[in-house]
C-alpha cells in the first residue's frame, strides 16, 4: 500500500513538472536559447500545415480542358448593290467533344447561318467541321470533325447536379484563349425534352462571356455536367443583373445530341394542351386549354380535366406530364386516366410531332 501510494505520488509531481515547464515555455520562449514565438508556432503547427495542401481545382481544368474546343463560325453576307464584294462576318464561340468519333456539341446561336465552321483545338490543330442537326429548343447544335485520336470530355451517364455544387466553366470568351471561370449551382432545372426555359437550365454564378457559349461546365472532378448556354437577359435596361448564367444540364443535352444524330433533328411528341396547374389532392395535371387541330382535340380532352396517370405512370408533377409526352414517339398512342366532374373516364390520346 505504501509502495502505490510512493508512485502516485512520484507521478503526480512529475506531471505538475511538466505541466509547469510547458506554461513557461509558451510564456517565455527564451528560456530556451534559439527558441522564439515564431520558431515555436511553426514547430507547433508545422505538422498540421505539412498535410494541407492548397485547394486548387487544376486536375480537374487538366482532365477536362483539352476536349473544349474554339469555334468559328463565318457567314458569307451577298450585298445586293452592284460591285459591292461579299462581306464575310465571323462568330466566335466554344464547344465540347463528346465522342472519339468527332461529335461535338456546341450551342445553336454560334453557328446559325454559318457556311463555313472551323473547330480549333488545344494543341493547336485546326478542323472543318460539318453541321449535324440542332435543336431550337434547347439552343444546342452537333457538329463532326473526321479527325483521329480526339480527346473526350469526361463524363457520367447518370450525372446529377445539386444546388451548392462547385462548377468550373471552361471555353474561350471573347476570343481571348482557353480561359476557366468559377462558381456554384443555384438551381438545377431538369432533364426532359418538354419545351425548354430558363427554368429548365443549370443556374450558377461562373461568367459566361461572348465566346463561353457551348463550353463545358465541369465539376470539381472534371467531369461534364452542363453545356454554357447564356447570362440571364432582361429588358429593364434600368436594373443591373450580375452572377445569373445558366448551362444546359448535362442529361438533357446528351438526349438531344443523340436525337440529332440518329435522326438529324430532335423527335418530340406533342399532346396540344395548355397546363401550369397541379392537383395535389387528386394527384394529376389540370388541363387549362385544349388547342384546335391537336390530339387532345381529338380525343376528346376538355379544359378542367385533371389527368392523373399516362399509360398507368402517375403523375407526378406538370413538368413530368409534359416529359412523358416530349419523349413519347410520334404516332404512339398513349392511354389518360382522368378525373372530370366528379367521374373517372379514360381517353385514347394518338401523339403527334411536335413540328418548329
Amino acid at each position: 500500500m505504501k509502495l502505490f501510494s510512493s508512485i502516485k505520488y512520484i507521478i503526480t509531481a512529475i506531471s505538475y513538472g511538466v505541466l509547469v515547464a510547458v506554461i513557461l515555455l509558451l510564456l517565455i520562449p527564451g528560456l530556451v536559447p534559439g527558441l522564439n514565438d515564431a520558431s515555436l508556432a511553426t514547430s507547433l503547427f508545422k505538422g498540421s500545415q505539412a498535410q494541407q495542401a492548397p485547394l486548387s481545382f487544376a486536375k480537374a481544368v487538366s482532365i477536362a480542358s483539352p476536349a473544349v474546343v474554339n469555334i468559328y463560325s463565318q457567314q458569307i453576307e451577298v450585298n445586293p448593290q452592284y460591285g459591292r464584294k461579299p462581306r464575310k462576318s465571323t462568330r466566335l464561340g466554344s464547344g465540347v467533344i463528346m465522342d472519339t468519333h468527332g461529335y461535338i456539341l456546341t450551342n445553336l446561336h454560334v453557328i446559325r447561318q454559318a457556311d463555313l465552321i472551323q473547330v480549333l483545338l488545344q494543341d493547336g490543330q485546326i478542323y472543318p467541321a460539318e453541321l449535324i442537326g440542332f435543336d431550337h429548343y434547347t439552343d444546342l447544335a452537333v457538329l463532326k470533325v473526321n479527325a483521329n485520336n480526339l480527346p473526350v470530355i469526361p463524363q457520367k451517364e447518370q450525372q446529377t447536379s445539386l444546388v451548392g455544387d462547385i462548377v468550373l466553366a471552361i471555353g474561350n470568351p471573347l476570343n481571348l484563349g482557353q480561359t476557366v471561370t468559377q462558381g456554384i449551382i443555384s438551381a438545377t432545372g431538369r432533364n426532359g425534352l418538354s419545351n425548354t426555359s430558363y427554368l429548365e437550365f443549370l443556374q450558377m454564378d461562373a461568367a459566361i462571356n461572348e465566346g463561353n457559349s457551348g463550353g463545358a461546365l465541369i465539376n470539381s472532378n472534371g467531369i461534364l455536367v452542363g453545356i454554357n448556354s447564356r447570362k440571364f437577359t432582361q429588358s429593364n435596361p434600368q436594373l443591373t443583373i450580375q452572377g445569373i448564367f445558366f448551362a444546359v444540364p448535362y442529361q438533357l443535352a446528351y438526349k438531344v445530341m443523340r436525337q440529332v444524330i440518329e435522326n438529324g433533328k430532335v423527335v418530340r411528341g406533342w399532346l396540344g394542351i395548355s397546363t401550369n396547374r397541379y392537383h395535389k389532392e387528386l394527384k394529376g395535371f389540370v388541363i387549362d386549354e385544349v388547342m384546335e387541330n391537336s390530339p387532345a382535340k381529338a380525343a376528346g380532352l376538355q379544359v378542367g380535366d385533371v389527368v392523373y396517370q399516362i399509360d398507368n405512370a402517375p403523375i407526378t408533377s406538370v413538368t413530368d406530364a409534359l416529359d412523358i409526352i416530349a419523349e413519347t414517339q410520334p404516332n404512339t398512342e398513349l392511354t389518360f386516366k382522368i378525373y372530370r366532374q366528379g367521374n373517372t373516364v379514360k381517353a385514347k390520346v394518338k401523339i403527334i410531332e411536335l413540328t418548329n
